[in-house]
């Protein structure tokens, strides 16, 4: 009879070892070796015979080489969620046969965004199998949700085993679980959630998916770094990896792609949390933009690209001298790295002193931005908290900050100008290169073109 074999597997890169080392010899990461039990593989044990058990057999034969020019290139077409922001981040709807990895923050919103999407779907039955929570927990947060309009059937269930027993008489159109670190198959000794167990139930899953071609979603877990817990082999399985993010404290939740086969990593979604549910938001502009005519000093407004959808959104700074001697650096919603490199270009190209001076930078309602498009907005909301004198209300701005104080150009210039027009704004600064090509007169805001750092802040302040 075999032995149980002992590996020594990372959390982070998946990189085995038959003993244990500090240092994983794959990522160069200290202490991410977690010592894993693999038991003797037998044919009736393996995941993959457990998924091909419930594919029907007509598409379990089709295991051969094909020429690639033979290959069918046509589009299937997408399941619509009926969720515009979901089917913007997914690539315009769900892939049939795909597997999807939706991570988060417990108590953010994962369960409750999926739970609302599928009673959203009148023709297309759904198995929500929740290993997590009762029959009667989810009941309760549905009715709170709306009246179900869908085909959702209920399974509170860990085994993957009887799960796939159960789909060989109920096959659903769309399969959710509820979450991956819950399921457990049997051939594998070590606990619900280990690196091994979360493994192998998704390349079952996966291998399920791809075979009948119902696609998959999988709620995932997070580290307290933030990362989806497992191994990152997990996110290597699946063909989409969503992230769920946002502050608990605001109102606001962003969908952001990470990895899509089906479409862009670039796309955004935002979300309002409300007592009924979660609420797209289609003009994320007006909602994420402060309300009132009050000037203050040390706000400007970016019009940012995250995709291909424009928003303007408000950057806040807070200058002030440093009361224990040592200056602080604190950046919220912004890279922490970039705003200390921005400082630099306005000591070192633009004169100013801040070297002994505390800096807080924040970007408005609890949102994430990784555009460099606003380094203009960040640099005229230092320099107006520092001097303070209020920013005009009705100004916005775009432009990449180089470290020689240049303005470089962004994408997109068109569609930021569009939305800070549409929304009211009087005037915007943007970078002299972005004016190849652009007619100014079609929009009906003023159009201020600045080259270099000093000529942008002379436009601003005097």
């Amino acid at each position: 009879m075999a032995k149980t074999k002992t590996v020594y597997v990372c959390e982070a890169c998946g990189q085995d070892s038959p003993k244990w080392v500090g240092k994983c010899p794959g990522c160069q990461q200290w202490n991410t070796m977690k010592e894993m039990h693999i038991a003797p593989d037998t044919p009736a044990s393996r995941p993959a015979a457990l998924a091909q058990s419930t594919i029907p057999h007509s598409l379990a034969g089709r295991r051969r080489p094909v020429r690639l020019s033979t290959v069918s290139a046509t589009e299937e077409p997408r399941l619509l969620t009926g969720d515009p922001e979901l089917d913007r981040v997914l690539g315009g709807g769900i892939v049939p046969g795909s597997l999807i990895l939706i991570g988060g923050e417990p108590g953010i919103g994962k369960s409750t965004l999926l739970l609302q999407t599928i009673m959203r779907l009148p023709d297309t039955a759904v198995l929500y199998v929740s290993g997590e929570e009762s029959e009667k927990q989810i009941k309760l947060r549905a009715d709170r949700l709306g009246p179900d309009q869908g085909q959702v059937v209920l399974l509170c269930e860990t085994e993957l085993d009887r799960l796939f027993d159960l789909l060989k008489d109920h096959r659903p159109q769309l399969l959710v679980i509820d979450s991956i670190q819950t399921m457990s198959i049997s051939h594998v000794e070590s606990s619900p959630g280990s690196i091994t167990q979360i493994r192998e139930c998704a390349s079952a899953l996966l291998k399920y998916a791809k075979e009948s071609g119902v696609p998959i979603f999988l709620v995932g877990h997070i580290t307290k770094e933030g990362a989806i817990a497992g191994p990152k082999v997990l996110e290597h399985i699946v063909d989409t990896v969503l992230q769920f993010e946002g502050d608990r404290h605001y109102l606001y939740r962003i969908l952001r792609s990470i990895k899509n086969r089906f479409g862009s990593t670039s796309e955004l979604g935002i979300y309002e949390m409300r007592q009924d549910g979660l609420r797209p938001v289609l003009n994320a502009s007006e909602l994420l933009l402060t309300q009132g005519n009050d000037d203050l000093s040390g706000m400007a407004i970016a019009a940012a690209v995250e995709g291909v959808r424009p928003f303007l959104i408000e950057t806040q700074a807070l200058v002030s001298t440093a009361a224990y001697g040592t200056p602080q650096r604190s950046a919220t919603g912004f890279d922490i790295r970039r705003l200390n490199m921005l400082l630099a270009v306005l000591e070192k190209r633009v004169g100013f002193k801040l070297g002994q001076k505390d800096v807080f930078l924040n970007i408005a309602g609890g949102i994430r931005v990784t555009d460099p498009a606003i380094d203009l907005s960040v640099i005229a909301a230092v320099l107006s908290s520092n001097v303070d004198t209020p920013i005009e209300r009705l100004t916005c701005m775009a432009g990449e900050v180089g470290l020689s104080g240049e303005i470089r150009p962004v994408a997109r210039i068109a569609q930021r100008i569009s939305e800070a027009d549409k929304l009211g704004f009087r005037r915007m600064l943007i970078p002299e290169a972005n004016m190849s090509g652009l007619d100014p007169h079609s929009f009906h805001i003023e159009i201020v073109p600045v080259r270099r750092v000093e000529h942008a802040l002379r436009e601003l302040f005097g």
